[in-house]
């Protein structure tokens, strides 16, 4: 038993099954992935894949039990590799931040900043990418840190934290009829067209959720991952802009006026996510709590369930 056959079971769980796929990830060959996950069933003494063929098609039972045992497993291996480097006073390495680029934008830049002064030997990689994305990078080790407002609290294999509320804000032309009220509703959104958020991002659910309850159809003409791209397209006229927060505060476009909307949508949480049982690097834990200073060392340790760190 060995390293590259765990590793060959799980990404081949992972891709659906597609060996070429696995074999592109672990830089080998379809034949050596085969050759890998067979030569593991051997010597176990259980098929741990159903197959039509020589083809994959999904997990038997007691495949399904082996699988989570292989997790465990490789998260250790990994878990063993960071604690050594801990142990061995490191204070370099990788630092790899999946996010979202509302949060990259606007929020991450002054901690980003902090941490860097304290942790100059620190590399920081930021993955910008929807919230289902990011949380597969974390689960699957390629990045230590998650951080969205949507979807980090639904997977299993994640612990995440509340960090910050925020709120939209709805912006028009400084010309626009709806900049000359006091208080916007949401009838008064929905006689325009509307620019905001693409599903699944940054608070979106939220949007959808005010405009179902209230039974109107909004005339949502554009959607976009970037507010920087909503306000832009707002300031050509194309519509009325629904954008977070911190997007305006940090970025007032020029012409353009922002309206408060914390009236009409739920307030949002932005949470930050790391892969449960993971072992994090002393650096690590600073940038979280730069990140959310409310929070300590040891609630992440408690909600890791591990002991020591």
């Amino acid at each position: 038993m060995n390293f590259q056959q765990l590793r060959s079971v799980r990404e081949a769980a992972r891709r659906g099954y597609n060996l070429t796929e696995v074999a592109n990830v672990l830089f080998t060959s379809q034949p050596g992935v085969s050759r890998q996950i067979r030569e593991l069933e051997e010597e176990l003494g259980v098929e741990i894949f159903e197959r039509n063929g020589k083809r994959l098609t999904g997990l038997t039972e007691p495949g399904k039990g082996i699988l989570h045992i292989i997790e465990r497993l490789l998260l250790e291996a990994e878990n063993l590799r960071q604690a050594s480097q801990e142990y061995a006073g490191e204070r370099s390495g990788t630092l790899t931040i999946a996010t979202t680029h509302t949060q990259a934008r606007y929020v991450l830049p002054q901690v980003v900043q902090s941490f860097r002064n304290a942790f100059p030997d620190v590399r920081i990689a930021l993955q910008q990418s929807s919230p289902e994305h990011i949380a597969e990078l974390v689960i699957s080790g390629k990045a230590d840190i998650g951080i969205a407002t949507e979807g980090l609290s639904q997977f299993e294999e994640l612990v995440s934290f509340p960090c910050y509320h925020w709120s939209h804000m709805v912006v028009v032309p400084e010309s626009h009829p709806l900049a000359a009220l006091t208080s916007v509703s949401l009838r008064d959104l929905a006689d325009y067209p509307l620019i905001t958020y693409d599903v699944g991002f940054t608070g979106r659910s939220h949007i959808d959720d005010a405009f179902g309850a209230a039974g109107i159809n909004p005339d949502i003409v554009l959607t976009a991952m970037d507010s920087d791209v909503i306000q832009q397209y707002v300031s050509l006229g194309l519509g009325v802009g629904i954008v977070a927060s911190m997007a305006v505060e940090h970025n007032r476009a020029g012409g353009l006026v922002a309206l408060e909307a914390a009236h009409l949508f739920a307030p949002n949480v932005t949470r930050l996510a790391v892969r449960r049982g993971a072992y994090l690097r002393s650096y690590t834990y600073e940038f979280i709590l730069r990140f959310a200073p409310e929070l300590k060392r040891s609630d992440v340790v408690t909600a890791l369930n591990l002991s020591g760190q």
